[in-house]
């Protein structure tokens, strides 16, 4: 059998289709459709380099890689390579090929370091400690059964405080996004983020095909937005956050908390069966907080790293 790295093909719709279907089945906790596919590599960042790689048996693609450089991080030359093969399809050579097409292809874009996540899984990890990759920080994928499992009652507003949808700030984000800057800003994490540029935050974070405004909750205080949960649903009744944070001034009062609970009340009232999230291992306030709403651990992934050269 002949295994075969290439490009994804750029409008291609099956080649998207089947792009996310092998990470729905590597991963079923990050929500992943064409659409979702197709979206992410034309509006990706051009300083990103961002590809999206495929392996092919015999014309079946069992194999992906989202590869690319961390553009947004203060500290330069720091790459991105995360591999997927088909559970079924792996022994076959397609992740050795893909990761080294990646490592080739970012070493030719100045990447002098790269970072990979690999799930907490044996054989997935002495496949990434053989090829030279050491393990780093771990986060958890969770779930929660939004059709059968119990939501936290909603809570009353503590005074001065409203809760808004996403839709509500319409095609003038602006405060939302230097809200989602500050909190990433603040996230646990390998490689620092910087949100410097609205307009591509705008094109590839706000108008993302699974971003779901109206289930997106923003709690407001004093007029500004103090707290959010940005939500993201497949269509196929499956949620996501794809971020809950807290602007600083405004940290330990409960107000993600409030968001968060909002948008999963409505989320569920539309249909909405199941429900994911992630989380830096390390990042107690946020696991604390998803365990107070029923979400349990399903999947882990390590943070692998490698030097090139």
């Amino acid at each position: 059998m002949t295994v075969l790295v290439r490009a994804l093909r750029p409008g291609s719709r099956p080649d998207a289709e089947a792009f996310a279907a092998v990470r729905r089945a590597c991963v079923p906790a990050m929500l992943a459709t064409a659409d979702s596919i197709q979206f992410d590599l034309a509006h990706a960042h051009p300083d990103s380099r961002y590809r999206q790689l495929v392996a092919e048996a015999d014309g079946e693609i069992i194999g992906t890689a989202q590869v690319g450089i961390a553009y947004d991080s203060p500290d330069p030359g720091q790459g991105f390579a995360n591999v997927y093969v088909l559970p079924q399809r792996r022994g076959l050579g397609a992740g050795s090929l893909i990761l080294r097409t990646a490592e080739e292809y970012l070493a030719a874009e100045g990447a002098t370091t790269v970072f990979s996540w690999v799930l907490d899984e044996p054989a997935n990890r002495a496949f990434a400690t053989a090829r030279g990759y050491r393990a780093s920080r771990s986060a958890h994928f969770l779930r929660l059964d939004l059709a059968g499992g119990t939501l936290p009652p909603r809570q009353e507003l503590p005074a001065g405080v409203e809760l808004r949808t996403g839709a509500e700030f319409g095609d003038d984000p602006r405060a939302l996004f230097d809200l989602d800057a500050e909190t990433v800003a603040d996230e646990p994490s390998d490689v620092a983020t910087e949100f410097t540029d609205y307009e591509h935050w705008l094109a590839e974070t706000w108008n993302h095909p699974l971003v779901n405004r109206e289930l997106t909750s923003v709690a407001v205080m004093d007029g500004r937005p103090a707290a959010f949960t940005l939500a993201r649903t497949d269509d196929a009744s499956r949620y996501g956050s794809g971020m809950t944070g807290t602007g600083r001034a405004f940290r330990g009062r409960g107000l993600a908390k409030l968001a968060k609970n909002d948008s999963l009340h409505r989320a569920r009232a539309v249909g909405c069966t199941e429900a994911f999230t992630g989380n830096d291992a390390g990042n107690e306030p946020m696991l604390a907080i998803n365990k107070w709403f029923g979400y349990e651990i399903c999947a882990t992934e390590v943070r692998h790293v490698r030097d090139l050269g």
